[in-house]
């Protein structure tokens, strides 16, 4: 199983970025990314399923916007109206039964 992702970057505050996660090898019931701040323990952004049920992080609610194309195996994180507390390493992770994969990450950095 492979997991490439990609989007990452320096952004404004208020500014906007999309996260893309190509998943080679199996098909995944649940595809997620998470996020890991310098210090910080890793915490859970936003979670979909392959019946497209969502859920978030609250501090990232109405700002961020999970989608998979089951077609592509890949999961999408838009993230807009972004604040500087936003900045962390972003990995995607995908989970079935005990099956339970990440990506290498990528960094996401909101500043002026």
């Amino acid at each position: 199983v492979q997991l490439q992702a990609s989007g990452g970057g320096l952004v404004q505050p208020g500014g906007s970025l999309r996260l893309s996660c190509a998943v080679s090898g199996a098909i995944f019931s649940i595809m997620a990314w998470h996020r890991q701040a310098p210090g910080k323990r890793r915490e859970m952004v936003a979670l979909i399923t392959n019946t497209g049920s969502t859920n978030y992080l609250d501090s990232v609610k109405g700002r961020f916007t999970i989608s998979r194309d089951n077609a592509k195996n890949t999961v999408y994180l838009q993230m807009n109206s972004l604040k500087p507390e936003d900045t962390a390493v972003y990995y995607c992770n995908v989970r079935k039964g005990l099956a339970d994969y990440y990506g290498q990450g990528t960094q996401v950095t909101v500043s002026s």
